[in-house]
C-alpha cells in the first residue's frame, strides 16, 4: 500500500508592501511522502511571494493555488490561472531538469523557478546555459540557511505572516520569523 500525503493546513496573512497586495490565505498543503519540511515551505514561500499576480495579473480574477508537485511531473508546484483557465504563472521549486522547465515556458505566460538547497549553486552551473532561450523565464536563489529555518516553522496547524518589503520576505508565526532576500540568477 503507497503512503499518502501528509496534510498540513495554513492560515497565511500576506502584506506584500511592494506591490500593495494584503490579503489572508486559508491553505491547504498536501506534503508528498519523499517532500521535506524544508520544500514544502519554500512552496509556501513562492506563494507568498507570488500571490500579489492575483491582482496585477489577473486584475483579482484567478486562482492561485499548489498544483500536484511532485505527484505528477506535468503540474507546477504552483500556479495562476486566469477566469479563462489560461496559465499565468507556473512555478517550481528545488532544481527542476531543463526539459520540463522548457516545457513549462511553452504552456504558461510566466515561468519562475525557485533553488533553495546547498546544491542549487551546482545545479545553477550545470544547466544556465541549457536555459538561455525562454524570455519568459527566472530563476531565483534562495539562501541555503533559509529552508531549514522554514522548515522550523512546519506545522500540521500554521498561522503565518508574510511581509515583502524592498525585496526582503519574512515569514513568521507567533513565536518565530525567518527574513530572507532571493538572489535572482536569471
Amino acid at each position: 500500500m503507497a503512503i499518502k500525503s501528509t496534510i498540513f493546513k495554513a492560515n497565511l496573512q500576506i502584506a506584500d508592501i511592494d506591490h500593495g497586495y494584503y490579503a489572508d490565505h486559508a491553505l491547504t498543503l498536501a506534503r508528498h511522502p519523499s517532500e521535506t519540511d524544508e520544500r514544502m515551505m519554500v512552496r509556501l514561500v513562492a506563494l507568498a511571494l507570488n500571490a500579489h499576480q492575483l491582482q496585477t495579473v489577473c486584475g483579482g480574477d484567478g486562482t492561485l493555488a499548489f498544483g500536484a508537485g511532485l505527484s505528477d511531473p506535468d503540474e507546477p508546484d504552483l500556479w495562476l490561472r486566469d477566469y479563462t483557465g489560461q496559465t499565468r504563472l507556473w512555478v517550481e521549486v528545488g532544481q527542476p531538469e531543463e526539459k520540463p522547465i522548457l516545457k513549462a515556458c511553452g504552456k504558461a505566460d510566466q515561468v519562475v523557478v525557485y533553488a533553495f538547497s546547498h546544491a542549487a549553486d551546482v545545479w545553477w552551473k550545470g544547466i544556465q546555459n541549457k536555459l538561455t532561450r525562454p524570455q519568459n523565464l527566472a530563476v531565483w536563489r534562495l539562501p541555503a540557511e533559509a529552508a531549514p529555518q522554514l522548515a522550523a516553522l512546519a506545522e500540521r496547524s500554521m498561522q503565518l505572516q508574510a511581509t515583502v518589503q524592498e525585496g526582503a520576505l519574512t515569514l513568521g508565526n507567533a513565536t518565530d520569523a525567518v527574513s530572507l532576500e532571493c538572489v535572482r540568477w536569471r
